[in-house]
């Protein structure tokens, strides 16, 4: 005679029915956690498109002068083109910080990741790597601090820099330093992922170790490598605290990498506490996090086309 226990326990909730009712509840979770964060990101796209598109439907100022006009003189008034909204010197100051410390970054950050995965992975894994992670969890303050006090002194003393040691290239050495850790995890992580049987077939044709990692390695890691890049590019741009330490913040175009500049999120930080909301300055910075937001994404839809180039050549 057959044991109907198992049957009556799921018919009058037992553990059949427990189980598909957790299961049913974790997936019910997750869909509403992934819908609020679609949610929360188009809310905030659509804000900063509002009210970043103010200073143009409002105050009837252009995307030109705004992109590449040097005019930054905004008011707190009312009155329409009651000032310049010209932020190329803030983009300018972001270009040159964000592309010299991209510069200074990538090298180190790919020498340290072939060195984990390749040349020492047991030291790497157990050490090196840990080590460079903890640099992620140290706050943009910390940097700024010891840019501020030991970097931009050096500077000043080595180069005679004319403003102090205040200059695009502390921002650019202060930035890279930070971005160091996000380009070196994501290409140790995406050089790992080669598969072993691409080294064992170098190694089967006669290369060097060298010849394999340069040859074989890299080009097959490249698209996880550049995803990394941009990834530690974006978090350049989005730096405020540390870089408006060690910039100068000056309105003016740098004469050369030792003068100082701005940047637009320095500038947002230090100027919209002190604006009226709704004013044309308070616009203007809105608009400059408009600028900010849509580089982002910009930044987003480089990464996935990366990572499909990836895919089709997995497949």
């Amino acid at each position: 005679m057959s044991d109907s226990r198992p049957f009556e326990a799921t018919k009058k909730g037992g553990p059949g029915k427990q189980l598909f009712f957790r299961k049913y509840l974790g997936c019910s979770i997750v869909t509403i956690c992934g819908l609020f964060m679609i949610a929360l990101t188009v809310s905030i796209g659509a804000f900063l498109i509002f009210k970043g598109m103010g200073t143009f439907a409002r105050y009837g100022h252009s995307v030109f002068e705004f992109l590449f006009s040097s005019d930054w003189s905004p008011m707190d008034s009312g009155t329409k083109n009651g000032g310049g909204v010209g932020a190329a010197i803030y983009i300018c100051g972001s270009l040159l910080t964000c592309g010299l410390a991209l510069l200074i970054a990538a090298p180190f950050s790919l020498a340290a990741a072939i060195f984990i995965t390749e040349i020492s992975p047991k030291l790497g894994a157990h050490l090196i790597q840990p080590a460079v992670e903890i640099f992620v969890g140290i706050p943009s303050v910390v940097y700024g601090w010891v840019g501020l006090t030991v970097l931009v002194p050096f500077i000043r003393d080595t180069f005679h820099a004319p403003m102090g040691g205040y200059s695009v290239l502390a921002a650019a050495i202060v930035l890279s330093v930070m971005i160091f850790p996000t380009i070196t995890t994501v290409a140790a992580d995406s050089i790992r992922s080669v598969p072993v049987m691409y080294r064992e077939a170098a190694y089967g044709l006669g290369s060097t170790r060298w010849q394999t990692i340069y040859r074989v390695v890299v080009p097959a890691a490249a698209p996880g490598i550049i995803t990394g890049i941009v990834l530690g590019l974006s978090r350049a741009f989005g730096k405020a605290l540390a870089v408006a330490m060690v910039i100068g913040k000056t309105r003016a175009f740098p004469a050369g990498l030792l003068y100082p500049t701005n940047n637009l999120t320095a500038a947002i930080a230090a100027d919209m506490g002190n604006s009226a909301d709704g004013g044309e300055q308070n616009l203007a910075l809105w608009s400059m996090a408009l600028l900010l937001f849509l580089i982002s994404i910009l930044f987003i839809v480089v990464i996935h086309g990366v990572g499909k180039k990836k895919e089709g050549m997995v497949e």
